[in-house]
């Protein structure tokens, strides 16, 4: 792991304390940056959202998808778990923190607004720090790639059906139209753009042209990451101040999904006699979130200072120490599974 990978809840916390200061001291500049916005999708977030994006999309390899039926058991698991269980078990869960245990402690209408941000997280699955948890638990990098490319061919078209359908089931109103533009500017364009660039580099310089230029705008994307925190967390500051225990409150629901959604996934392998190279990474897509379209389409539909992308932004600070957690169970029970293909 590089040393942003490693110390991304380091690094984050910095740019929430950051952001926090800054938007006590300077409430008018953020107030201006809030106003630069189009059809409800802020403008510097967008790019900042893109800067984050590219190089994971660039990483993406839809030649990959032949390799889909080698080993089609891990595939299904992931599938049925990103798809069919794990949006649906973020929503229940967020309905039962926010509406029933942390009732008394939250506002009813910042309750709809964690419970939207919530099922944003619960619907993304991860698209870009799965292969770092891969690489940690000596997964099959070519099955990954396979299992990522899927997925995100999958979110093009299932992302913004099952946001709409969550949100609406739990009385949160939906506009369509931000939800699909969202989808369109922070999933469709990336990749398309991102498979274009592959292809490009591909034809210059094989994969190390790919692994150079990707290395080159890496830097940005940690930029943009960093900075959409800070933006973030500087219109929330005020409520954060005036009440420090709700980052706990949202943490809460998010640790739970985690670890039940891991070890739903990981039971599931196990039992079907998957491959522990194939069984962690699967188990691993299910568990992380592709947080960056979650904070993008947050933004875009409830605003820079809403609950919901305060939720998704938690999200990114509890993510890394779970997932390392997770990684190292499954290197201690690596004996249990069948041997490597």
């Amino acid at each position: 792991m590089g040393l942003f990978e490693r110390y991304l809840s380091l690094w984050v916390a910095l740019a929430i304390g950051a952001g926090m200061v800054l938007g006590n001291v300077f409430p008018s500049a953020f107030g201006v940056l809030a106003d630069l916005q189009y059809a409800n999708v802020n403008l510097i977030v967008a790019l900042l959202i893109w800067a984050m994006v590219l190089p994971m999309m660039i990483g993406v390899d839809f030649s990959s998808l032949k390799r889909v039926g080698d080993k089609p058991r891990g595939l299904v698991i992931t599938l049925v778990v990103n798809w069919l269980i794990k949006p649906f078990s973020m929503a229940a869960l967020g309905v039962l923190f926010f509406k029933h245990i942390f009732a008394d402690f939250i506002p009813p209408a910042d309750a709809e607004g964690y419970i939207a941000g919530l099922i944003l997280l619960g619907a993304a699955p991860c698209t870009a720090m799965v292969f770092v948890w891969s690489q940690l638990t000596k997964g099959d990098p070519a099955y990954t790639l396979a299992q990522v490319s899927i997925n995100d061919a999958i979110m093009v078209f299932a992302f913004a059906p099952i946001v709409a359908f969550l949100l609406g089931v739990t009385d949160v109103v939906v506009p369509w139209a931000t939800l699909i533009l969202s989808v369109v500017l922070y999933v469709l364009i990336p990749l398309v753009l991102g498979l274009f660039i592959r292809l490009s580099l591909q034809k210059r310089g094989g994969e190390n042209a790919i692994n150079a230029f990707i290395g080159k705008i890496k830097p940005f994307s940690v930029i943009g990451l960093l900075a959409t925190v800070v933006l973030l967390f500087g219109f929330q500051g005020e409520m954060i101040w005036d009440n420090p225990l709700i980052i706990a409150l949202i943490a809460a629901p998010i640790l739970v999904q985690s670890y039940l959604i891991f070890a739903l996934a990981y039971f599931a392998a196990w039992a079907w006699k998957v491959p522990h190279n194939v069984a962690a990474p699967c188990a691993m897509i299910g568990t992380s979130n592709f947080f960056e379209l979650a904070v993008a389409v947050a933004i875009s539909l409830f605003g820079l200072n809403s609950g919901a992308a305060l939720a998704t932004v938690v999200g990114v600070l509890v993510e890394v120490p779970v997932m390392l957690s997770l990684v190292a169970f499954a290197n201690r029970t690596r004996k249990h599974f069948p041997p490597t293909d």
